[in-house]
């Protein structure tokens, strides 16, 4: 049986409120808009409408807490990445301020290590870090504020195919359900005595040794999805089209939700051709160093 995200209706939901088809078009716009710049000025106030739809959408800390740490982690991860060896960045500026060298005592075949703390990569770090934090955060708000029941009819009611919404519907519900079966067949072998806690060895050990866990899974998904293509057929999906049980309606505060986020798509898409928005560097700050 296929699951779906820890979802609940939550009182005074600033996400909820809307129709589910307004809120996907807003976030494709602030995506879209957001991919536009690097200037930190111009990120700032996208990660503000990421935080204040956080803070409002009703969804809680102990929900969404591992989503956010992996999030977290890997946002970091990348922006010190880049911060330190400097890659991805020598695309967006071609100078560099050095604020400070830090050299290694040490060499390696020859190549001493050597960091660079320059201006530039600072604030392109800061840059990355914003701009993904921004996306981020408005991306995990999806599968925990609309409603699983309707996904199909939320892609549907955006003029796309039958086929795709629900391939759609699928797709948002693939990772829990993969999640549940997970944990299922791991608890399920524990109580058979396989004791995952004392896995040792290199990485291939290790990997052969989850195969009880590994293979069950993968069998099971490739089973269930078997058993979803033949229920299609059975119904003959795909043969004409396709009816739905629930009707979205579009209120007043949807269409100038779906307003707003086309002016902020518009507007960005105008300053990014006016070449505005690309990336910046305080003047004063190059001028010291």
């Amino acid at each position: 049986m296929l699951v779906a995200w820890r979802y609940r209706k939550r009182e005074n939901s600033f996400i909820q409120s809307f129709d589910p088809r307004a809120w996907v078009i807003f976030f494709l716009c602030f995506l879209f808009s957001t991919l536009s710049f690097w200037d930190v000025r111009f990120l700032l106030p996208f990660f503000a409408i990421a935080m204040f739809s956080l803070l409002t959408s009703g969804v809680k800390w102990h929900e969404v807490r591992r989503a956010f740490l992996f999030i977290i982690i890997l946002v970091f991860f990348f922006s010190i990445l880049t911060f330190l060896t400097g890659r991805g960045g020598t695309e967006v500026y071609a100078e560099e301020h050095l604020i400070r060298e830090f050299r290694a005592s040490f060499s390696i075949l020859g190549w001493t290590p050597v960091l660079k703390v320059t201006v530039e990569r600072s604030f392109y770090a800061l840059s990355q870090l914003v701009r993904a934090s921004s996306m981020a955060v408005m991306t995990v708000l999806i599968p925990y504020s609309l409603n699983p029941a309707l996904y199909g009819i939320t892609f549907k009611g955006l003029r796309l195919p039958d086929k795709f919404a629900y391939a759609m519907d699928l797709t948002m519900r693939f990772i829990p359900t993969f999640g549940r079966d997970f944990q299922l067949t791991m608890d399920a072998q524990r109580a058979r005595g396989y004791e995952l806690e004392k896995i040792d060895g290199g990485l291939i050990a290790q990997v052969r040794k989850l195969g009880p866990i590994v293979v069950p899974v993968t069998i099971h998904a490739i089973i269930s999805s078997e058993d979803i293509i033949d229920a299609m057929d059975l119904r003959a999906f795909g043969v004409g089209p396709r009816t739905w049980l629930d009707v979205l309606t579009y209120q007043t505060r949807d269409r100038v939700l779906i307003a707003v986020g086309v002016a902020i798509l518009i507007t960005s898409i105008i300053l990014a051709f006016m070449g505005l928005g690309k990336f910046w560097v305080p003047e004063a700050l190059m001028g010291m160093f």
